[in-house]
């Protein structure tokens, strides 16, 4: 795992030293990602500069080093990520090539480069089973190629400036460059007030973008005009050939089939010469991959999990039966809320852009304790986009079925009723019932999801259904001063795969949407921010493309997901450990913003200060603002989305030795009152062996418990 970045000047104007000293400059901003080692490479006659920062994980040696010159000599590449199956990848070429090739190491990207050689980048990406985005310079053609992996897990940024051209595994690096144009987009802008995330192919700024998943770009030298992505593997069709050709077998079959390639998958992903481990939260999707890390390893593997004392946001227990049930040498950690705020100052330089997944702070304290362990872990995302994992895969048709006759005005009544009484009040009345309730009905955080449904109510179709519940600000344009919201995939329905059930369109827009741009960001950001590699077995094409062959009852029956994964993790883990509800892992935002972190938002949302900076609308946000302090509405994760904004200008405002601290907590945080909210019962005394065997990376509940 690494970063990269780069530089293509046509007209040659940089001199050799200029382009070695910006490319480096450029390149050290990402040594969080590769603090090992790093290089560049230079061809001033060709305007082209490239620079690496090196995680190194397999080949430890000076073999693997980057920028790397092909056999051939013709390609040079900097590349981002893991080719999982670069060993038969290089048996292939030794067959082919009747062993006249002669690798100087074991690197992956030295097989990468041969790749190329042989069958070109097209041929060559598409035979290749990893995560990964790269740059790759074609001497012959005079040509760069951008690359990035199927689903999207490893980030390319690239666009002009003025003549020249930037990419980089990372905005920081591009904004380096001397010449860059800092313009916030603003219709990107209100995108991200939508969806707490900037999507593929937008970024905050004006003419930068992000390259899609599972897309090749093409840059001439002889040209200051860049061509459309052009894509090698389209989930959209994985999904219409997997509904066109069935799995025929039985349950007890495709269970069966799933294990052997999600065992593959599994397996190839355990290669490293560094220590290994993954994320454990006790849920469905994490257990399934270390159970099958577990089976396939002969020492017990390392599991990291974080917990809260909060019931209402604690997974840690659920974790750790599944860890001793398989032991693992299993680590967690309960945190303060002074310790989790801490991170607070930290995201925008994290995430680089404005991002407001209120996750990322967990993902990050666990990734922080991870990288105190190891240098690579597994998780588990990925699960509730294939499998059907999310409540809305679950709800969303029978909720429809059961209100599309009644009346607008009764619904928007009924909606009307429920808003009326705060989550908190129904969250009581919820509890008070639950002893006499079955099961299957006890849900978390009921009073946020009763909310949440009231607010779908009055929808007109399930695709207007499905658009308000993956939605923050309605109406964004409403909020972001001059913003029109550019068309993207949710609103273009004829790009849309043809399904049977909507149930299946949610899920394939969820894993081409919701997937890449918030949760993969997410983990990629996060672990890449402490040097620590995260891979994802589940998004191996293999299993994406199994599991679009499955029909719908095999995923969701009986108001239960992810049906087959469950059946498979029989008969590794009881059932009783991981069948519960869904939450996902949250903090108390509602709970901080009341209370320690309220200063710091007031002067963020500052009428003044907003009506200043002139992007913002400050009346919704001043009104929302002052309901959710009365108690009435919890407007907590819009709110952050405007905070998390905020505290991303505020960053690109001031130079970094000039920053302010951006939170100050209260004095009584920590010292066992209720503020201390995410402590347990060895406070922040550091992180506990509780036995000896990822957890999905933890997802919002403004997200994951749709």
């Amino acid at each position: 795992m690494c970063g990269f970045a780069g530089i293509l000047d046509p007209d040659r104007r940089t001199s050799d030293q200029a382009m070695r000293a910006t490319v480096a400059r450029m390149a050290d901003t990402l040594r969080h990602r590769g603090p090992d080692d790093g290089g560049i490479w230079v061809d001033p006659t060709a305007g082209v500069a490239l620079g690496h920062r090196r995680l190194s994980v397999v080949d430890l040696s000076p073999a693997g080093h980057q920028p790397m010159v092909s056999a051939s000599g013709r390609y040079v590449i900097v590349y981002n990520g893991e080719i999982y199956n670069a060993q038969q990848l290089r048996r292939e070429l030794d067959q082919v090539t009747m062993g006249s090739l002669s690798f100087r190491g074991h690197s992956d990207t030295e097989v990468m480069l041969a790749t190329f050689d042989q069958w070109g980048v097209k041929q060559g990406i598409s035979r290749m089973n990893g995560m990964f985005a790269f740059a790759l310079w074609d001497r012959r053609r005079r040509i760069l190629c951008l690359g990035r992996d199927r689903l999207g897990e490893k980030p390319l940024y690239y666009g002009w400036t003025g003549r020249t051209f930037l990419f980089g595994s990372e905005l920081k690096a591009l904004r380096c460059h001397p010449d860059f144009d800092a313009r916030i987009d603003r219709h990107a802008l209100a995108l991200y007030f939508r969806h707490s995330c900037i999507p593929a192919p937008h970024s905050i700024y004006e003419g930068i973008r992000k390259l899609p998943p599972a897309a090749i770009l093409e840059v001439s030298v002889d040209t200051t005009r860049t061509a459309a992505p052009v894509p090698y593997w389209s989930l959209k069709e994985v999904l219409e050939r997997g509904v066109a050709d069935p799995f025929s077998g039985s349950e007890a079959d495709a269970v069966e089939e799933l294990e052997r390639v999600l065992r593959d998958a599994v397996k190839i992903r355990m290669l490293a010469d560094v220590p290994l481990g993954a994320f454990l939260s006790g849920g469905v999707d994490s257990s399934t991959v270390v159970a099958l890390m577990q089976a396939q390893s002969e020492r017990p593997i390392k599991t990291f999990t974080i917990g809260s004392r909060e019931p209402a946001y604690n997974e840690a227990a659920d974790a750790r039966a599944v860890a001793q049930h398989l032991a693992t040498e299993h680590r967690e950690l309960y945190v303060t809320s002074a310790e989790a705020m801490d991170v607070v100052p930290r995201l925008p330089e994290i995430y680089d852009e404005p991002f407001a997944d209120a996750s990322q702070i967990v993902t990050f304290l666990i990734a922080k304790l991870a990288r105190q362990h190891v240098t690579v872990c597994l998780s588990g995302d990925g699960g509730d986009e294939l499998f059907g994992g999310y409540n809305r895969h679950v709800w969303n048709g029978r909720i429809w079925k059961a209100i599309r006759w009644t009346p607008r005005s009764a619904r928007m009544a009924a909606a009307k009723a429920i808003l009326g009484i705060p989550p908190d009040r129904w969250e009581t009345l919820f509890q008070s019932l639950s002893p006499a309730l079955p099961r299957r009905m006890i849900h978390k955080q009921f009073g946020q999801k009763l909310h949440k449904l009231a607010g779908i109510l009055t929808a007109g179709s399930p695709q207007m259904m499905y658009f308000a519940l993956v939605s923050h600000w309605l109406q964004p344009e409403s909020i972001v001063l001059g913003a029109e919201s550019p068309e993207t995939l949710l609103t273009c329905p004829d790009a849309w795969p043809r399904l049977p059930e909507f149930a299946q369109q949610t899920m394939f827009l969820d894993a081409a949407t919701y997937l890449p741009d918030d949760i993969l960001a997410k983990v990629d950001r996060a672990t890449m921010a402490v040097s620590l590699e995260a891979r994802v077995p589940l998004l191996d094409h293999r299993v994406v493309e199994f599991a679009w062959r499955l029909p719908s009852s095999l995923k969701v029956r009986n108001g239960h997901g992810k049906r087959i994964l469950r059946h498979l993790l029989r008969g590794y883990v009881p059932s009783h450990l991981t069948d519960r509800p869904k939450s996902g892992f949250c903090v108390p935002l509602d709970m901080w913003l009341r209370g320690p972190l309220r200063d710091w938002a007031e002067s963020l949302l500052d009428e003044s200060r907003l009506r200043g900076e002139g992007f913002l609308n400050p009346q919704p946000i001043r009104q929302k603002w002052g309901e959710f302090l009365s108690g009435n509405h919890p407007w907590q994760y819009h709110l952050w989305d405007v905070l998390m904004f905020q505290a991303w200008y505020r960053a690109q405002q001031q130079p970094k030795s000039e920053l302010e601290p951006a939170v100050t907590v209260a004095s009584s945080i920590g010292d066992g009152s209720e503020s201390a909210l995410l402590a347990g019962p060895d406070g922040p005394s550091g992180p506990q062996i509780v036995g000896r065997a990822p957890c999905r990376p933890f997802h919002s509940c403004s997200g994951a418990s749709e």
